[in-house]
């Protein structure tokens, strides 16, 4: 997954930035249903952030039902019409 450069003037703060490029990765095709996403670690890496942004931007995407985390295994895309939790009923 190619990163973009986190442009600090922006008016929109690096979480957001990093969500955004994230979703576009999604709504493209690059991450599936159930693939993992990257760790906070490697987003730090990819995006030169502190992992306070990388665990922040993950959220976005949690709370928009987009991804979700499976404690101690990372953070998956979510289904569409997933459920609450972000997985799939069934």
């Amino acid at each position: 997954m190619a990163a973009r450069e986190i442009d600090p003037r922006a008016p929109e703060p690096p979480y957001r930035q990093i969500a955004a490029d994230l979703i576009a990765e999604i709504e493209r095709g690059g991450l599936l249903p159930d693939q993992p996403l990257p760790s906070e670690k490697e987003l730090t890496e990819l995006y030169g952030v502190a992992r306070n942004t990388a665990r922040a931007a993950l959220a976005v995407l949690r709370d928009q039902g987009r991804i979700y985390t499976v404690s101690g295994r990372g953070s998956y895309v979510a289904k569409q019409g997933a459920s609450e939790d972000g997985r799939q009923g069934g």
